[in-house]
């Protein structure tokens, strides 16, 4: 399996792991959460990485895309 592929087969499963939305996937967080989180900044490493891949999907209505993988895989 391609890198890109598994970095979105993994987004889709990712877990909000702390906080107000703790539990809730990624790709579910509310807009306005994940726009706070892009002026304060992304936390480091592999979280803050997909967070911002979450605030793309979201800022080009793309989001929809992670939510059908996390249905096949």
């Amino acid at each position: 399996m391609e890198k890109n592929q598994q970095y979105l087969i993994d987004l889709s499963k990712m877990k909000m792991p702390f906080g107000k939305y703790k539990g809730r996937f990624l790709i579910d967080l509310p807009e306005h959460y994940v726009v706070w989180y892009h002026n304060k900044g992304f936390p480091k490493g592999k979280l803050g990485q997909q967070l911002e891949l979450v605030y793309e999907l979201k800022l080009n209505g793309l989001e929809d895309i992670v939510r059908e993988i996390r249905k096949r895989y």
